[in-house]
């Protein structure tokens, strides 16, 4: 986690320590890896975007922004012919 906090601070101009990543609703810790979290290449795809919220440290009262996540987009659906056998079969018995 530390090294995405890095990551963005270089995207953000602010420290680490400015930054805050939670899952969900839970704060995540420096130490741990995305993948501690369930995120990888097969839980987080374009089709199915995982959602990490991000708050700043304000500059003028030293406390971290409430959390607040706006999804901003939905991915379009994916053709066929990138579906899985699994869900083409799944979406036939529902259809």
């Amino acid at each position: 986690m530390l090294e995405l906090k890095r990551m963005l601070a270089g995207i953000s101009k602010l420290q680490p320590e400015d930054v805050r990543l939670f899952k969900d609703d839970d704060l995540m810790d420096d130490r741990k890896l995305l993948t501690d979290y369930n995120l990888n290449a097969s839980t987080a795809k374009a089709q199915s975007p995982a959602t990490i919220g991000l708050a700043y440290k304000l500059t003028d009262s030293g406390k971290f922004e409430t959390l607040e996540i706006t999804p901003l987009s939905t991915p379009p659906e994916l053709p066929d012919v990138m579906k899985s056998p699994e869900t083409q079969s799944h979406e036939q018995t529902v259809n």
